[in-house]
């Protein structure tokens, strides 16, 4: 029987940074052993944070995404949730 261990990993706004132009994204991962704080982007990109957990074994399986309340058009955060194979 396949047996699955499940985590999180949340990409949040988390604001500017001085005078900078563009939203800073924090990356966090919650998995089973705890939370992981896996640093901060000046720019949305969360493609390097899902090849990292790619190459720990994670395989993301859903996507969910959040908006500002009443503007639709910012993104506040995007979580994935991912899963590997119990040893």
């Amino acid at each position: 029987m396949t047996r699955w261990e499940y985590a999180r990993l949340e990409y949040r706004a988390a604001g500017t940074l001085g005078t900078d132009k563009f939203m800073d994204w924090t990356a966090t991962l919650h998995h089973p052993e705890g939370v992981a704080r896996w640093g901060t982007d000046e720019r949305f990109n969360d493609l390097a944070h899902l090849n990292r957990a790619g190459a720990e074994g994670w395989q993301a399986y859903d996507r969910t995404v959040s908006y500002l309340p009443h503007e639709p058009h910012r993104l506040f955060s995007v979580t994935y949730s991912l899963r590997r194979l119990q040893d």
